[in-house]
């Protein structure tokens, strides 16, 4: 029962301890120690990296929000530790607890700190969509952001069952399996299909665009460090769905000049027998090339040739 100064006895006559105090004070220390981890030891090394400025954007989102969410959930947890640990059902104790009908000051707390950390998530979220390369500014068919500092380099992504090729229109137009992109440069990708909707996922770069028929998506980034870039299709698209993947390069400038130059003469002849360079293609003008894809080394791509790869055939 309340004592005339509004204290709390337990079942031995005791005051009760102040449990909101007890803890806060374990609380901090943890939810402290638990944010200075992820944010020097853990956020370094979260997905999707730091290979581009796109991924480096998103593990920068995906770091700070980590960092808010922390807290909330050490609470939860310490709370839940404190409770199994002092309010524990003890051997002979068969009485009934004190008739507490909530506590206003801990429930408007809890409400506005709750509150104060989800609106600023909201904040975050929709500035990172709206800033430079956020996917809902920098990407889509209508991106209403582009890059700063000249022409990018523009990389046209072609979904087809089940490969993806890559066009580079201001190299003669030239179409390879082989993404290789230059480092330090902004790149714009244009993402399209030849068939059913796939999902273009450069997972290093951090771009990831729906592959749709007649639709020009697009996506901007700019590599910041050579190495690989893995690609997989994001999108059930049909029978070999999980073989559509491949690994691009991030190379040096001088590097992918001289493949540039290489690939245009190599593929000039296949280039030659392409439908000129648009954003989007009819798939019925594609579908006759499926044997010279096949020469050039791309089977299982081009709007109609079934690669020999596959051990079910259509």
């Amino acid at each position: 029962m309340p004592a005339a100064d509004g204290t709390v006895a337990d079942g031995a006559g005791r005051p009760e301890p102040n449990h909101g105090l007890r803890i806060f004070l374990l609380w901090l220390p943890v939810a402290l120690v638990a944010d200075l981890l992820i944010w020097f030891v853990w956020g370094p090394h979260l997905p999707p990296g730091a290979m581009s400025t796109s991924a480096a954007t998103q593990q920068s989102a995906i770091k700070i929000m980590s960092v808010m969410a922390a807290p909330v959930m050490a609470l939860v947890l310490v709370y839940g530790a404190y409770a199994l640990v002092v309010w524990r059902h003890r051997e002979g104790d068969d009485e009934d607890g004190p008739p507490i009908h909530g506590n206003t000051r801990v429930s408007v707390t809890w409400i506005g700190v709750t509150s104060v950390i989800v609106l600023s998530l909201a904040v975050f979220g929709t500035v990172e969509l709206a800033g430079p390369a956020g996917a809902g500014a920098g990407e889509g068919n209508t991106p209403i952001w582009r890059p700063s500092g000249g022409t990018p380099l523009q990389v046209q992504v072609i979904g087809q069952q089940w490969r993806w090729t890559y066009r580079y229109p201001q190299f003669g137009g030239f179409e390879t399996t082989s993404l290789m992109l230059p480092v330090g440069e902004n790149v714009q990708f244009n993402i399209t299909s030849l068939d059913v909707i796939h999902s273009f996922w450069a997972y290093q770069l951090g771009v990831k665009a729906d592959a749709n028929p007649d639709i020009n998506n697009v996506a901007y980034t700019k590599p910041e460090h050579t190495g690989q870039v893995q690609v997989r299709c994001a999108e059930l698209c049909g029978l070999w769905h999980a073989d559509m993947t491949t690994v691009g390069q991030v190379v040096s400038l001088s590097a992918f000049n001289a493949w540039t130059a290489t690939a245009r003469t190599q593929l000039a002849a296949l280039t030659k027998e392409l439908p000129p360079y648009t954003l989007t293609y009819d798939p019925n003008a594609v579908a006759q090339l499926g044997k010279v894809f096949q020469k050039a080394g791309l089977s299982g791509a081009g709007g109609g040739f079934y690669g020999s790869q596959y051990p079910v055939q259509p």
